[in-house]
């Protein structure tokens, strides 16, 4: 493993906890035959396709939860460099303004340093992913009626992430050599969402 790839993969540089998958559940399951297919150099396209016999929230359930930690990964690797400084606003280059809202502090879509957003981000998506009405960890136990609508929430939010990454600090991924690794993760997720239609079309113009 080269040393950029390691610094991508360090533990120390993860924004956030790792969400695990408990061995023995279906969930880990599903979550080895999604990195055996990742693993075995499939065609990304062909990669994210719901495995036959298995249940397309379950599938999509075990990707949020991994795209989540990958995309943590990435953000962590160029933490030090997206500051409230160098990124006053959270945004995608002049055309693109992310703003954040919630149901507790900022009702209103409020104007964010990229730093300031990216936390209150991690911390959102943490409480969905560990909130078992929402993702539910055991076997049988079925997910809610709002979960496809959470879902799309937390991954347009994350392509956020993928979009100030590459035009506020991609310089510095290929500093360290990672824009392969990156590049990948970006793709995976591309077509992922694009193969369960869980990000609006227009949503990923930025890109």
């Amino acid at each position: 493993m080269s040393h950029a790839l390691k610094q991508v993969f360090n533990k120390d540089k993860t924004f956030r906890p790792k969400r695990k998958f408990e061995p023995g559940t279906q969930r880990f399951e599903l979550h080895k035959k999604a990195q055996a297919s990742l693993n075995a150099g499939l065609d990304l396209k062909v990669a994210v396709q719901l495995p036959p016999g298995e249940e397309q929230n379950d599938w999509v359930a075990v990707h949020v939860v991994d795209f989540f930690n990958r995309i943590n990964l990435i953000y962590g690797t160029i933490s030090d460099y997206c500051t409230e400084q160098s990124c006053p606003v959270m945004s995608g280059g002049p055309k693109y303004e992310y703003r954040w809202q919630d149901e507790h502090k900022y009702r209103r879509p409020t104007a964010l340093s990229a730093p300031q957003y990216m936390n209150l981000l991690m911390d959102w998506i943490e409480v969905q992913i560990n909130n078992e009405d929402i993702f539910p960890t055991n076997v049988g136990t079925p997910f809610p009626k709002n979960f496809l609508p959470v879902v799309k929430k937390i991954l347009s939010r994350l392509f956020r992430v993928f979009v100030h990454v590459y035009i506020h600090h991609f310089d510095r991924i290929t500093q360290m050599g990672s824009e392969a690794h990156v590049n990948t993760c970006y793709k995976h997720f591309y077509y992922f969402v694009k193969e369960f239609n869980l990000i609006d079309t227009k949503e990923l113009e930025p890109l």
